[in-house]
């Protein structure tokens, strides 16, 4: 039997920590790059169409008819600006589905009276089910507009309900209380129409708008936020929309379509059965769903990521409301991979099994508890004597360097490609917040991802309170 010192062994052990957490993140951080390189090449290779009359010109005439699915819950200060926006958009043929989602406010009678709505029938198919429905709402005037009245259920509930009372093969899933630009649709609609057969999924961009100049439902001009958390979610945004989804669009392993914004196929949702209920990750949910159905039938199929159609959100300003947001998230990325493992390195799922499922496992699974490990025990073994210098400086290295370049990068490409940002100051100012963030800001959420974990393995379903200012005034929503 070997006799191995005591300090010996503490000293071995510490290193195969050390090496996990840092091959850990360095793996990471691998990706990330792979990421912004992938980006980078699908943006030169195809280059943004700055002209919406170029893209009403080549798409209006073969573009699909879509439906608009707007849930609402207690949306009653901001609803009526939010729906005259979403009938105003750009696009040759469209319906606005508004779903009042049980709100305790008076959503309902603001709709009502704005509109001069009255009650209508319409026939439609329980093919998905949902809560009751009490109603449905129309205007004469305004021809596009569909209002459903319904019991409380939630937001999967809700765009279940809008995806039955729908008509159109297209449907756009987003919140009632964002901001599409005027050509949004048209520009995210282009994936179906040319490549109609094997399309199922198209996701476009969110941006933040705290700090934007809006006026009429608009973004009329692009500025960076002046809240300093809002700041960091802008650069957030900007990584996980142009790096992230872009790069895994461009190998067609898109593993989510936010919630805020996203075309897809009304007939193949149906099939996998629509929105899941009791998941708080919905969204991802739908889309592995997809992913998995069309791999298990072995057709062809597209899911992809358009960066040039934006829809503008606001983000939290507060900490104790975006950490109850990045909780939430962690938790539906958790439960998506609980309901979906088996797909993990299975070769019948090719890439999605893969690098789509391997990235939420290292990423989403591991990721949080090996970095709070990390941050915890490497700089505990050095004091003690356990480690060397040398693997505290790969720590810091790893878990700075990679990350301050990643974000610049991020934000290069931005620039680069789709320059959205007039402003310098603005830029320089989201070059300094992209630095920054990395001390401080990144551990802060590796500790609500922690959170997220343990609201996991406790089965928490909450929401949480989202409390929202509005584009204009204060709202209370269960939100993004």
């Amino acid at each position: 039997m070997l006799n191995i010192e005591p300090g010996l062994f503490l000293a071995v052990a510490a290193a195969a920590i050390a090496w996990f957490v840092i091959g850990t993140g360095l793996l990471q951080n691998l990706i990330y790059l792979v990421q912004l390189g992938l980006a980078a090449t699908a943006l030169v290779e195809r280059p943004p169409t700055s002209q919406a009359g170029v893209m009403w010109r080549r798409l209006s005439e073969s573009a699909p008819p879509i439906a608009l699915l707007a849930p609402a819950y207690n949306e009653s200060l901001t609803i009526s600006q939010s729906v005259r926006s979403l009938l105003s958009l750009h696009y040759p043929n469209f319906e606005v589905v508004v779903i009042n989602d049980g709100s305790s406010d008076d959503t309902l009678a603001v709709l009502i009276e704005t509109f001069d709505l009255e009650p209508i029938e319409r026939h439609y198919d329980l093919e998905i089910a949902h809560a009751a429905i009490r109603g449905l709402y129309g205007a004469v005037h305004q021809p596009r507009l569909i209002v459903i009245d319904k019991v409380n259920g939630g937001k999967a509930d809700a765009l279940n309900a809008g995806i039955n009372v729908s008509r159109a093969p297209i449907f756009c899933s987003m919140d009632a209380d964002s901001l599409l630009e005027p050509d949004a649709l048209l520009r995210a609609v282009r994936p179906f129409v040319e490549d109609p057969v094997r399309t199922v999924a198209v996701g476009g961009t969110v941006r933040i708008a705290n700090g934007c100049v809006i006026a009429d439902g608009r973004v009329v001009e692009v500025r960076a936020p002046r809240n300093l958390l809002a700041l960091l979610q802008t650069v957030e945004y900007l990584r996980a929309f142009l790096m992230a989804r872009l790069a895994w669009s461009r190998i067609n392993t898109l593993t989510i379509i936010s919630g805020a914004f996203g075309l897809f196929r009304r007939a193949r949702v149906i099939e996998v059965g629509g929105y899941t209920h009791a998941t708080v990750g919905e969204d991802m949910e739908l889309v592995v769903k997809l992913h998995r159905l069309m791999r298990d039938n072995g057709l062809p199929y597209r899911i992809a990521f358009v960066p040039e159609p934006v829809c503008w959100t606001e983000a939290p300003e507060s900490l104790s409301v975006l950490g109850r947001q990045r909780s939430r998230w962690h938790r539906g990325a958790l439960e998506t991979f609980e309901r979906h493992w088996p797909m993990l390195f299975i070769p019948r799922y090719g890439r999605v099994g893969a690098i789509g499922f391997g990235y939420i496992l290292l990423v989403d699974v591991l990721g949080p508890i090996v970095e709070a490990l990390g941050y915890l025990l490497i700089p505990l073994f050095w004091m003690s004597g356990l480690l060397s210098v040398e693997y505290l400086l790969a720590f810091v290295a790893m878990s700075f360097t990679f990350g301050v370049v990643i974000s610049v990068g991020s934000l290069a490409l931005e620039e680069s490609e789709l320059r959205r940002f007039p402003r310098a100051r603005d830029l320089v100012l989201l070059t300094l917040v992209a630095v920054l963030e990395n001390f401080g800001y990144r551990q802060l959420n590796t500790l609500w991802r922690l959170r997220g974990v343990l609201q996991y393995l406790r089965r928490s379903q909450s929401w949480g309170t989202m409390t929202r200012k509005g584009f204009g005034s204060a709202s209370v929503t269960r939100g993004t």
